[in-house]
């Protein structure tokens, strides 16, 4: 298979996971955690080698991202608390966790040592794609005009590990699947060691 048509249906599935797990930020008793982030970062890492096709799943997906929230607000009945001035302010959430999908895979080398550097480049991804998309938010949605410093203290202190779990969960098993996928017959003689 040629390397554009593994790309084209990784980030078929990428797009499929972000559809399917958007409706719910942190997750719920009956739903997944939005995968968002971590799609965003994977596509950004799985379309590295590419040009023009790599802006433009940035730009489709962004789009998806819109039409699965105008979905949900206008037909699920999900609330629109988070449909501000600030909602512009995703796409720089998202091109943060784009360009360190793209700025890792440039490095990666297939070994231990590159599991730590995409570990810390998902936590800083992510908590850069946290800081613009908060701070955005209590910043520019007029809902929070005379907020304290220890009041949004206590909201990010609420917020970013959920956040942070969620993605880190998705990129922990995108890991997993990448690993036995890149290399299946060595993974499974591996487990079935004693």
């Amino acid at each position: 298979m040629q390397l554009q048509t593994k790309q084209l249906w990784i980030v078929s599935a990428l797009a499929l996971l972000m559809a399917v797990t958007r409706y719910n930020h942190f997750g719920s008793s009956i739903s997944l955690p939005d995968a968002s982030l971590a799609v965003f970062l994977l596509a950004g890492f799985f379309t590295a080698r590419l040009t023009w096709p790599a802006l433009l799943t940035f730009i489709l997906l962004i789009l998806e991202a819109g039409v699965v929230d105008y979905y949900a607000i206008n037909v699920v009945g999900v609330s629109d608390w988070c449909v501000t001035p600030a909602y512009w302010f995703l796409i720089p959430t998202y091109a943060s966790m784009w360009l360190g999908g793209r700025w890792f895979a440039s490095r990666q080398q297939y070994n231990f040592n590159s599991l730590a550097v995409f570990g810390g480049v998902s936590w800083l991804s992510i908590s850069v794609a946290f800081l613009i998309s908060n701070a955005s938010f209590y910043l520019l949605s007029g809902r929070y005009s005379d907020m304290k410093l220890a009041e949004y203290a206590d909201r990010v202190a609420q917020y970013y590990p959920a956040y942070l779990a969620g993605s880190l969960t998705y990129l922990g098993l995108a890991v997993v699947i990448y690993i036995f996928l890149r290399n299946p017959s060595k993974t499974t003689a591996e487990v079935a060691r004693p």
